[in-house]
């Protein structure tokens, strides 16, 4: 059971760090800003819902991707390790990566573009849902999937309240929760390198 609660914290710290539901609420205000309060509801209930499905086929599916494309979990540690990190160095400088980067689109619903992806299920996103499901159990699949289901429930509520939160925290403390955000990020990017590349050693010496 610790061994559960352990991946449990790790997955939702990992997921919030990733998401970053408070700095994101800035990115949906503004795309929604002139709306009423029942548009913003719907769009943001469509896009977690997107988002939500999005992880949980990856999170669901992902040895079958991994055989698949004969994908090794070593190289989607290293890739997916390079992908966090990167997000995570941006948000130490107080940016947005370009991997999580909203942008205008007249053709797309907002729900589903930007918001959805790939601001919330960016490529770290991804990758982050197939590292901690991809080598584990049933029972780990499904903690991950829940940790990142109350997330969203987070991030919706984050959404609805938006003009309130940014009211709130103004803009110093965005910058140091994004920030923060982006440490942890940077730390859980090289953790899972170094699992990669260990793992890539450890086969070396096997063979």
């Amino acid at each position: 059971m610790s061994q559960l609660f352990e991946h449990a914290l790790t997955v939702f710290m990992a997921f919030f760090a990733i998401m970053n539901p408070i700095a994101n609420t800035t990115v949906f205000a503004g795309l929604t800003g002139g709306m009423g309060k029942s548009e913003q509801t719907k769009i943001a209930l469509k896009s977690l819902f997107i988002t939500f499905t999005i992880i949980l086929l990856f999170s669901v599916l992902g040895k079958s991707i991994f055989h698949l494309f004969g994908i090794t979990l070593p190289a989607l540690r290293i890739t997916g390790g390079i992908l966090v990190f990167l997000v995570g160095y941006h948000m130490l400088q107080g940016k947005n990566s370009t991997l999580h980067t909203a942008q205008e689109s007249e053709n797309l619903d907002v729900a589903v573009s930007p918001l959805a992806v790939p601001l919330l299920a960016g490529p770290g996103t991804i990758a982050t849902a197939m590292n901690y499901s991809a080598s584990a159990g049933w029972g780990e699949i499904t903690v991950t999937v829940l940790m990142f289901a109350a997330l969203c429930v987070i991030t919706f509520i984050c959404f609805i309240f938006s003009s309130n939160i940014i009211s709130v925290i103004g803009g110093s403390g965005l910058g140091i929760v994004t920030r923060l955000m982006g440490l942890i990020l940077s730390v859980i990017g090289v953790q899972m390198l170094i699992m990669g590349i260990m793992a890539v050693i450890h086969m070396q010496v096997i063979s």
